[in-house]
């Protein structure tokens, strides 16, 4: 299991303090720092069930100088949502974990890290 974390989040924090209580094996990714593909990016995306403008931060700084609010959430505009969330990270919502049976949470609650843990892990 991997979760995507930024380590100033208290929902990261939050999700990081429960996988260790449950003595969960997993790997962290800063991926301020190690930034997604967009390859990596859409296979979250498959994993999770959604799209790009799903998991896209639009209140950030970026999304608002990139004009976000107004791109079109459609099959067609898609590489571009994901082509963003890879050149600007602070974009993509946080934490995700990505689980052993293949599947994605966006964890920010407790039920959804506990969901992620159900998962085969």
């Amino acid at each position: 299991m991997e979760i995507w974390i930024n380590p100033a989040c208290s929902k990261c924090r939050g999700a990081v303090t429960l996988l260790d209580a449950e003595g969960a094996a997993y790997t962290v990714r800063r991926y301020l720092e190690d930034v997604p593909s967009p390859e990596e990016i859409r296979d979250v995306l498959d994993r999770l069930g959604l799209e790009p403008w799903d998991i896209t931060r639009t209140r950030e700084a970026a999304a608002g100088e990139l004009g976000l609010k107004e791109w079109p959430r459609d099959g067609g505009s898609r590489e571009r949502w994901i082509t963003a969330l890879s050149a600007h990270p602070e974009l993509i919502q946080r934490p995700i974990i990505t689980a052993d049976d293949g599947t994605a949470v966006v964890a920010r609650s407790e039920e959804a890290v506990r969901d992620a843990l159900g998962r085969g892990v």
